[in-house]
């Protein structure tokens, strides 16, 4: 190779093309991947493999974009979603998830990773996906389906770490900065000297995703760990680009951020000094409802667990807005004004609430039914932007487990101890955390699609496609607007009513029936539970049940 300015190197290969295998080799070191390598058949120590973009036919011309606001989310892993484990496994579903009534799949990191399974965010190769689940060719047929079902594809990409194994960048360039230390190490290198090209290389990636594989947006992973303190913030030049794409392409394409600061910054405009990110999980909201539905106090739910905490959720998604936090012990957060609802993405379970808790348990395996049909009516009908989580809308058993392929015994050995060690401050038991390292571990967690159309879970089923259809059909449900939410609490009765103009749901987690009044005309639309009635000017709801209601007549209900 010879040099070609400003630390890039180059060679032309005449007869290369695609399907060609290629590696590089650093001063006669051992051959490694191309750090932008677009396939990698063999896993992240193989060579990589020239691939043409353009040589795929589309047949998603139709597809006009799907706008974040107003859509239902749904996480899906790609690896558990079905047996088969696969891209074109998970197309073969699609048709539950229209059913329904999902508008976009969120697919967690399918970027090239160590060994044939895991959760993704331990990415070596970020332009390739991985080759288990069918590669660059299975992942862009399973964007195309999505597209012809009409659903979205929103892709969760990780920029503020690599993993352990596989991860060559430092022999490349400065890639990384031992000014800041990341949760798994030093951090990416976007401020210090050298980081024009690391910028390039974040920022390429992500318009790959949106442009060349057709994805509607993405969730960034952990951006709180992404430091940057250049005058223009890696996520707000993210952010341009991106609208400059969209604008190219003709459809909306949005971000979504991950962050535990409860920071209004990553979502405000440049304009008013943000960052530009169209919406932010609101990890917040699952805490609320995890410690009031389930009693759990343990880690960071010590901060979490009355009924008037769970309010506070309801109505703005982040608890903690400048407050002192006993688990964090400081100050967390500032109000999320100006915000509106949809720009919280808030859901009852992911794959962080739920993988990582010692055994993998789901909610299902926490609350009763009751309380989960409570659960999914808290998300359905807020302003906030919801996600289910894959089986979530069926009860399912499986858990969803910690699990990794790595070839090294001496890393998977640490990442089996550490796994163990994480879970000491919540009070568990980590002889009882199962090694990510075991292959039992992920089977276990594959979704049990024999379970949907068996009692109770197609009750539960029913309840959330009921549910998902009131949010189409009753525009107050929909109503972005934080201004638009109130909720009266009444902690010993162990009773919320969420007011949502001339919708209510009325909530019922005491020990006895609860009275809720209500003026004449006043419909039951969906009721979680039997029992649910009216009585005169009160309707009745049995315990750990929700009804939703709407008040008067209001014109659009058929």
């Amino acid at each position: 190779m010879s040099p070609a300015g400003g630390g890039w190197w180059q060679v032309v290969v005449g007869d290369a093309g695609p399907g060609t295998r290629y590696g590089f080799s650093l001063d006669g070191g051992p051959t490694r991947p191309d750090p932008r390598s677009l396939s990698q058949p063999d896993g992240i120590d193989g060579l990589s493999e020239v691939v043409d973009h353009g040589a795929y036919r589309w047949g998603d011309r139709g597809w006009r974009g799907l706008p974040l606001a107003g859509a239902v989310l749904y996480e899906l892993h790609v690896g558990t979603f079905t047996p088969a484990g696969t891209f074109q496994g998970a197309t073969e579903r699609l048709e539950h998830l229209v059913s329904l009534g999902i508008d976009a799949v969120e697919v967690m990191p399918v970027a090239e990773f160590s060994g044939d399974r895991g959760w993704g965010y331990d990415g070596a190769d970020l332009f390739a996906p991985h080759h288990a689940y069918g590669g660059p060719e299975g992942f862009k047929a399973f964007v195309d389906a999505c597209h012809a079902a009409g659903l979205g594809v929103v892709l969760d990409v990780v920029y503020n770490h690599l993993g352990p194994a596989g991860n060559y960048l430092a022999e490349y360039g400065p890639y990384f900065s031992e000014r800041y230390q990341t949760h798994w190490g030093a951090a990416v290198n976007f401020d210090a000297a050298g980081s024009l090209e690391v910028r390039r290389f974040v920022v390429d990636n992500a318009l790959m995703w949106l442009g060349d594989y057709h994805c509607d947006g993405l969730r960034l992973d952990a951006v709180h760990a992404i430091f940057d303190e250049s005058a223009r913030h890696i996520l707000e030049q993210l952010a341009d680009e991106v609208d400059a794409l969209s604008a190219g392409v003709g459809r909306p394409l949005f971000l979504v951020a991950e962050s535990d600061l409860n920071d209004p910054r990553f979502v405000r405009s440049p304009e008013v000094a943000g960052l530009g990110m169209d919406a932010a999980w609101a990890d917040d909201w699952h805490h609320a409802l995890h410690a009031a539905l389930t009693g759990d106090r343990s880690g960071y739910y010590e901060d979490f667990g009355s009924l008037e905490l769970l309010a506070k959720a309801l109505r703005q998604a982040w608890v903690y807005d400048g407050e002192w936090q006993t688990y964090r012990q400081r100050i967390q957060g500032r109000p999320p004004v100006g915000m509106r609802g949809n720009q919280f993405v808030v859901f009852t379970q992911n794959h962080d609430q739920v993988g990582n808790r010692a055994d993998g348990d789901r909610s299902s395996a926490l609350m009763s039914e009751g309380r989960l049909r409570i659960a999914a009516a808290f998300l359905l009908t807020g302003p906030f932007t919801p996600m289910l989580f894959q089986g979530e809308e069926w009860g399912a058993t499986s858990p969803f487990q910690y699990f990794t392929d790595h070839g090294d015994p001496d890393l998977g050995r640490a990442v089996s101890d550490g796994r163990r060690g994480e879970f000491i401050s919540f009070g568990w038991d980590p002889n009882q955390v199962p090694d990510p390292q075991a292959e039992t571990t992920f089977e276990a967690s594959k979704l049990r699609w024999d379970e949907v159309a068996s009692a109770p879970h197609e009750g539960l089923l029913a309840w959330y496609r009921q549910l998902i259809g009131l949010r189409r059909r009753l525009l107050p449900l929909a109503d972005p607007r934080l201004s638009s939410v109130q909720v009266d609490v009444d902690e010993p009765a162990g009773t919320l009513a969420l007011h949502r103009g001339g919708t209510e749901i009325l909530v019922n987690l005491g020990a006895l029936p609860a009275s809720f009044t209500v003026p004449p005309g006043t419909v039951v639309l969906a009721a979680s539970g039997p029992g649910a009635r009216l009585d005169g000017s009160k309707i009745v709801v049995p315990v750990d049940a929700v009804a939703i209601v709407e008040i008067g007549s209001s014109g659009y209900i058929t």
